[in-house]
């Protein structure tokens, strides 16, 4: 056999070979020329979404996307706790609203300042029906429970920083 012929015969080899594995990459992958990325997003769409009047093609309802978005971001707890501060008097009604301030919401606990300890009394022997009134009309504000303050005094046996103990009295005499 001859130089040239063993030349074309393994070269013959290695061009099978490459066609051989080009043919594998383009059943595996598909052609690439055929179709342009706009093209191939197409075609993984859903079969109804292009149709006209198809069922991703409807019209919907600004208060329905409004709420899908709310969703899908994790705003509604916010925006229940907001509407909640917002509408304190339709909860406890207007008489006890107008003699008491939601002041904020923190680890699921709402903390509602008073004009009066006498109010502030009376809103914690209501404590259950307001709690109640919550849970149905904000279930999403996550409401666990409701504390009630007289009016701005200092005191030193309630509080985060207080410690069992006589208090300021100790340090008098």
């Amino acid at each position: 056999m001859s130089d040239d012929e063993r030349k074309d015969e393994t070269s013959g080899e290695a061009e099978s070979e490459s066609r051989g594995v080009y043919q594998r990459f383009r059943r595996v992958f598909g052609d690439g020329h055929s179709r342009s990325s706009d093209a191939r997003k197409r075609a993984k769409r859903e079969s109804g979404a292009t149709t006209p009047f198809g069922g991703g093609r409807d019209p919907e309802g600004l208060g329905s996307v409004v709420d899908a978005l709310t969703a899908s971001l994790g705003w509604n707890s916010p925006l229940a706790q907001s509407e909640l501060l917002a509408s304190w008097a339709e909860v406890a009604g207007e008489e006890t609203a107008e003699h008491s301030t939601p002041v904020g919401i923190d680890e699921g606990v709402l903390t509602v300042r008073c004009d009066s300890t006498a109010w502030a009394t009376q809103l914690r022997l209501m404590r259950v029906q307001i709690v109640t009134q919550i849970a149905t009309r904000y279930p999403d504000a996550g409401i666990e429970r409701v504390r009630f303050e007289g009016p701005g005094v200092p005191s030193w046996k309630r509080g985060p920083r207080s410690i069992p103990g006589r208090g300021p009295r100790d340090t008098y005499g």
